[in-house]
């Protein structure tokens, strides 16, 4: 997308990021009320508005940041309060609930790329261009943000995962991590490490979802 204006990348990026945070949180929510825990419902947020989900840092300004510098895009939004006291078997629903939201990105990476692949079919410049556009920001979005949630890192969504399969209390301590985690990612962004460890797994996905879309 080199070619594009930063305008330009602003139209084609803006959907796809809201949508793959916005989803990604409501997914957790919606799972922790099917296992018992109706805090996110209570407390509204259960919408697709944005409005409700917006992180002023992670939702706009980092972002925008990097859209302009770098010309590629990552986000976060406001986390789901899910309360583990109201799940029915705590450890385990807290694993499915952590699942939701990298399983909500792929399959949103999946219409993307159907939608792309509609603009492949219709063929017809003023139209299929902005869709395969759209669609590529939409499948590389989600695919980052459900690849990186994977990660065992506490807080994201891989250590809650992994915590469930850790026996006796060693999930417990492996979680006092958290206060931890954030440090441990900026580390690994500033070193490229971050990029290295989920170059290879997005890579393929990167490859069998342009596929999906025609794009290969």
């Amino acid at each position: 997308m080199d070619e594009l204006t930063l305008i330009q990348k602003i139209v084609v990026w803006v959907i796809p990021v809201i949508f793959a945070i916005t989803v990604h949180e409501v997914a957790h929510g919606w799972v922790a009320k099917q296992y018992g825990d109706n805090t996110a419902w209570m407390l509204g947020r259960l919408t697709l508005n944005p409005i409700k989900h917006i992180d002023l840092v992670g939702t706009i300004l980092v972002p925008g940041l990097m859209l302009a510098f770098t010309g590629f895009v990552f986000g976060w939004a406001k986390p789901v309060p899910v309360n583990v006291r109201n799940l029915r078997n705590p450890k385990h629903d807290m694993a499915i609930v952590a699942l939701a939201g990298p399983v909500a990105n792929f399959l949103m990476a999946t219409g993307w790329a159907l939608f792309a692949r509609l603009g492949v079919l219709i063929n017809t410049n003023e139209i299929s261009i902005p869709m395969i556009y759209i669609g590529i920001a939409g499948i590389m979005i989600n695919l980052i943000l459900g690849l990186l949630n994977l990660l065992p890192i506490p807080p994201l969504d891989g250590s809650r995962i992994l915590s469930w399969a850790l026996p006796g209390r060693w999930g417990y301590y492996y979680n006092q991590f958290e206060q931890y985690g954030f440090y441990l990612l900026v580390l690994l962004l500033m070193t490229n490490s971050l990029g290295v460890i989920l170059g290879y797994p997005l890579n393929i996905a990167k490859n069998l979802f342009f596929a999906l879309a025609g794009l290969q």
